[in-house]
């Protein structure tokens, strides 16, 4: 959507407090954040053909009115990485957050994604706006990937009715993923990178840290101001543990 002027305004006037209050570069580049263990688990491509790009919860808000956000990034096929908080006692590995990299430069700061459309004149500092997860898994995608995400999803809906996508599609694909990759697993598969049927295009899903919820995506702007990242903030890391001791 073209967000209206008044709109834009207001974000060039607020875009300071849509700052990420953490150094997300720490949650790849580190092995320990705010006292807990950090590993990088790869999951391959995204496909980004026009640089439109989204994150949604692949089971429940995917839909072909999705807004993609304002900012275009680079167009092709890019790395994305999670940023896993090793496992400790009975929990399970947490993705702390899952990065997509553009460009071989190094952001020197991270803002918040926003499609234009946002209530901006109530926003303060400290809050954020973010994606909903309702399926305990997200997924990035593009404008383009999107509309051959909802055709499966319709063709499969049309084809096999009464059946649903998770458990007669997806639960497979993610059970299978952990026999093959079963590092920051657990059983039942918590990502894939999954090529849409009859397309080239890969559109990874993962699971969302602590489940359920509401979740920042944040650019990462380079020296020259331009992307060269995204980013996907599922456990502010400090503010979850960075206590836990005292």
């Amino acid at each position: 959507m073209i967000p209206s002027n008044e709109w834009l305004k207001t974000w060039n006037e607020k875009r300071a407090l849509l700052n990420c209050p953490n150094n997300l570069n720490d949650y790849f580049e580190e092995t320990v954040v705010a006292g807990k263990k950090i590993d990088h688990l790869e999951l391959g491509g995204v496909s980004i053909p026009t640089g439109e790009i989204l994150v949604r919860d692949p089971l429940v808000y995917i839909q072909r009115d999705a807004e993609p956000y304002l900012i275009k990034v680079p167009t092709g096929e890019f790395p994305v990485t999670a940023a896993v908080i090793v496992p400790e006692d009975e929990d399970c590995a947490r993705y702390a957050a899952v990065k997509v990299q553009f460009t071989a430069y190094d952001a020197v700061r991270f803002e918040e994604a926003l499609i234009g459309m946002e209530d901006l004149i109530n926003f303060n500092e400290g809050e954020f706006f973010g994606f909903n997860v309702d399926a305990g898994l997200a997924c990035v995608l593009d404008r383009e990937t999107l509309k051959h995400f909802c055709a499966f999803q319709e063709t499969f809906h049309k084809e096999n009715p009464g059946k649903n996508l998770y458990d007669d599609y997806f639960a497979k694909l993610f059970a299978d993923n952990y026999v093959e990759n079963p590092d920051y697993q657990r059983k039942e598969g918590d990502w894939i990178n999954w090529k849409i049927p009859g397309t080239d295009y890969h559109i990874p899903f993962f699971q969302s840290g602590f489940g359920d919820g509401v979740y920042p995506v944040y650019y990462g702007f380079d020296v020259e101001g331009q992307v060269c990242s995204l980013i996907i903030q599922f456990i502010d890391i400090e503010l979850a543990y960075g206590e836990e001791e005292l």
